[in-house]
């Protein structure tokens, strides 16, 4: 990402949104509670979504196939912790992060595998048609929920926190939950990873070049196929990361989970501006913050509250906060 030159007036919407909500919930505490869950639920989104906007940013692929990978990651997750309950069942936090560590290696690891066999034998063959990419990426999807069915079942499966990330930190009055100071941490570490390789490597520099004019670097002599194959596996690894933290998250996971968080990952992309990732970080945190703000002050609302959301931006500025100008 580069930050020179960049536009300050998207990274004032964050905290314009919270501080424009607190009046109307009154009490700081709720709010900082509030907040910090917020912020948390949008750096999970953010790292899901991280890995659809480099697919689309690079490769302009449309991949509704996406939500496979966010399943995958919380199954093999489940399947990992579950060989690991002397280290989950500790009250000590170092302890239950060793246990979480490598199930998040290895969900990103087996996402990424899968990611090489979908690009492969059906995102390849539709590069450029975008009608066909939404169908038979579709169809991915749903070959991908089945397989998961067979491996582990149709049945929702209980995800637990690991005993260490249970319960609150107080700070005055508020509580904060350990779990979501921890999903903060890694959404920053992912978007601070992504920054860096993007603004500072070579391979990001071929990236963003690659994005504005994909022939000319073709030109100079590098595959740039070889370049799209990596960033798709890296998008589906990340898929399968952010599938584990919604399944920690929401403590289960079902076969149909990466499907029904697809939709906020569509408006998070929406939002950002198709292929940005600091609009990506943006417009997740917004969306977290939507959400539960709506779902504390007007639950009948609170589903409709991040369209809503969406259409406010796009009047502001119709192609996103950062709109990436290419294609």
């Amino acid at each position: 990402m580069n930050w020179r030159g960049l536009d300050v007036k998207p990274l004032v919407l964050v905290p314009l949104l919270a501080l424009v909500v607190l009046p109307f919930i009154g009490s700081a505490s709720t709010w900082l509670t509030l907040t910090v869950a917020g912020l948390a639920m949008g750096m999970i989104i953010f790292i899901i979504a991280s890995g659809l906007t480099l697919i689309f940013g690079l490769m302009d692929v449309l991949n509704f196939g996406h939500g496979v990978f966010i399943a995958l990651g919380a199954f093999v997750a489940t399947s990992v912790l579950g060989l690991m309950a002397d280290w989950t069942g500790s009250g000590e936090l170092w302890r239950n992060l060793v246990a979480v560590l490598p199930a998040m290696l290895a969900a990103m690891l087996v996402a990424g595998a899968l990611g090489i066999v979908f690009e492969r034998f059906l995102v390849r063959p539709v590069y450029g048609n975008h009608l066909k990419q939404i169908l038979i990426t579709m169809g991915g999807a749903i070959i991908g929920e089945e397989l998961i069915k067979v491996v582990w079942g149709p049945q929702q499966i209980p995800l637990p926190l690991p005993m260490g990330m249970r319960g609150s930190w107080l700070i005055g009055d508020a509580a904060v939950e350990k779990y979501r100071v921890v999903a903060v941490v890694v959404g920053l570490v992912v978007f601070a990873g992504l920054a860096w390789v993007l603004a500072r490597t070579k391979v990001g520099l071929l990236i963003r070049a690659g994005v504005q004019d994909r022939e000319m670097v073709e030109a100079l002599g590098y595959r740039i196929r070889r370049l799209f194959i990596g960033v798709f596996v890296v998008g589906c690894a990340l898929a399968g990361l952010g599938g584990v933290m919604w399944g920690l998250y929401q403590q289960n996971v079902i076969p149909q989970m990466g499907g029904q968080v697809l939709i906020l990952i569509f408006i998070v992309l929406i939002i950002g501006g198709l292929g940005s990732t600091g609009g990506a970080l943006i417009g997740a945190l917004l969306v977290g913050l939507m959400a539960n703000y709506t779902g504390f002050l007007a639950p009948k609302v609170a589903l409709f509250s991040n369209i809503a959301l969406m259409v406010a931006i796009l009047l502001w500025r119709p192609q996103g906060v950062y709109a990436v100008g290419h294609r």
